[in-house]
């Protein structure tokens, strides 16, 4: 079945960078992958796309310049380097796809940027 499992969160200083991994299994790794982030009372928030090759990405304008999305099919893995954190990216992060009309996530690993 489809698994999508995520790594590399833990808690980091304002400015400071970390690296998030995905890995996915169960699945033709051929379709765009997305991360995801949810702070504590808000809703679910885009933050990063992919293309299935790698060719496209796009930002939420919110972390624009600051992560960058990137894969790598052989590995079947998914990151997302963070940097230049700030107390505003604390968040669950999610890696997503879509597949036959339906959206499959991992169960997220946990960022917070805190002094």
């Amino acid at each position: 079945q489809v698994q999508l499992v995520e790594s590399g969160g833990g808690l980091v200083q304002p400015g400071g960078s970390l690296r998030l991994s995905c890995a996915a299994s169960g699945f033709t790794f051929s379709t765009a992958m997305y991360w995801y982030r949810q702070a504590p009372g808000k809703e679910r928030e885009l933050v990063a796309h992919i293309s299935s090759l790698g060719r496209s990405t796009n930002y939420a304008d919110s972390v624009k310049g600051r992560f960058t999305i990137s894969r790598d099919n052989p590995k079947r893995m998914v990151y997302l380097q963070m940097n230049s954190l700030k107390p505003e990216d604390t968040a669950v992060y999610y890696c997503g796809t879509r597949l036959h009309g339906m959206d499959y996530w991992g169960k997220g690993t946990l960022v917070t940027v805190s002094s």
